[in-house]
């Protein structure tokens, strides 16, 4: 039960969560596999093997435990929601323009799904398969998934693994690797949404507070394709070089990639950024709460869930828009078209190897 944000009986809460999750089989006639994480301060996160989706995060605080990331009740709400609510994102987050780009002199066509562009890797991605649980205990997981060539169009066999560390200064670290015999784009990311003073119903997210280490963001169009090079946020909606009120830009909100620099750069430069300073910092409207972003990809898509009106909650009620924020770090979207932008290449082939590396963690100011 939460009350008023906080988590009655975390445990409880917990065991509950695992046994709507898993009450309908999967379509290959297997109940998901719901994995608990635990550090030694009591942080709790739960895991799923269909997406290998984060569930849940319960973050300790001094008046109890608080619920901060989106989630429904059961498997079914999973699969029918289109929101990728705590998924892993493959093989290629965000968006390709018409599913198409070239490779080695030839187009490559990739199946579409989200106005005649691919997102977030084609209507069957990696959210949508059963990962295998390869190595767990009682602070990580590390899940595996084989995609082979041809799917969702995209060439090369691709063996991915995700591993999720439940560290004991209260951050969720997630590991992506891949590699690929055949040259082909990799762009893995996670699709949380985070609610920092209630996820269990979801106040507008909008009234959190957000800083982003980014001097350049990229207009997109109503399909989310880049229409433009990159463009400074100075004075813009998009300049949060400064914490500040989320708030609304005209339209939909925010769903918009920045150009991530190092905290120790030069502004105006755009080297990528290490795991040694935060890239993004997420405050709770009450102050209680930050979350800090870590990661060594050069970008973040921030997406104020304008889409989650409807999507059921884990109480049996809906989310209303704006519920929660997805901070995705990644490439930049349509990068297979872009070599320009920049950032380092997204094609991996035979030899290469994909591996970066996010930390969410969770700092209490109260």
């Amino acid at each position: 039960m939460i009350e008023g944000g906080t988590l009655a009986n975390p445990r409880e809460y917990s065991n509950r969560l695992v046994t709507t999750v898993t009450s309908v089989n999967d379509p290959d006639g297997q109940a998901p596999k719901v994995i608990t994480l635990q550090n030694h301060n009591g942080l709790r996160a739960l895991f799923m093997d269909i997406g290998a989706t984060w569930l849940s995060c319960q973050v300790p605080l001094a008046d109890g435990f608080r619920e901060v990331v989106l989630g429904s009740a059961t498997l079914n709400e999973y699969r029918a929601s289109s929101c990728y609510l705590g998924a892993t994102i493959g093989r290629y987050a965000n968006r390709i323009n018409a599913g198409r780009f070239r490779l080695d002199e030839r187009t490559v066509q990739l199946a579409v799904n989200e106005k005649g562009n691919t997102l977030h890797g084609g209507p069957s991605g990696f959210d949508r398969r059963r990962w295998r649980v390869i190595e767990q205990d009682a602070q990580s997981v590390l899940f595996e998934l084989n995609s082979p060539s041809g799917d969702q169009g995209f060439p090369g066999n691709v063996r991915a693994t995700v591993r999720y560390n439940i560290t004991d200064d209260n951050a969720v670290q997630i590991e992506f690797n891949a590699s690929s015999d055949a040259s082909t784009p990799l762009n893995l990311t996670n699709h949380t949404y985070f609610n920092l003073e209630n996820a269990a119903s979801g106040i507008d997210v909008r009234s959190h507070r957000l800083r982003l280490e980014s001097d350049y963001y990229l207009p997109v169009n109503q399909a989310g394709i880049p229409v433009q090079g990159l463009c400074d946020v100075d004075s813009s909606a998009f300049d949060f070089r400064q914490m500040r009120t989320i708030g609304s830009t005209p339209g939909t909100g925010y769903d918009h990639a920045f150009l991530l620099r190092s905290p120790k750069s030069t502004p105006g430069s755009t080297p990528t950024p290490s795991l040694d300073e935060p890239v993004a910092i997420l405050r709770a409207p009450d102050e209680s709460l930050d979350l800090l972003v870590f990661t060594n990809k050069p970008a973040l898509q921030v997406y104020t869930g304008s889409g989650l009106d409807g999507t059921p909650t884990r109480n049996s009620t809906c989310y209303a828009a704006y519920a929660g924020i997805a901070l995705e770090t990644q490439f930049l979207p349509d990068t297979p078209n872009h070599p320009e932008w920049p950032q380092p290449g997204c094609f991996y082939g035979e030899g290469d190897v994909y591996q970066f590396t996010t930390r969410y963690k969770f700092a209490t100011r109260n």
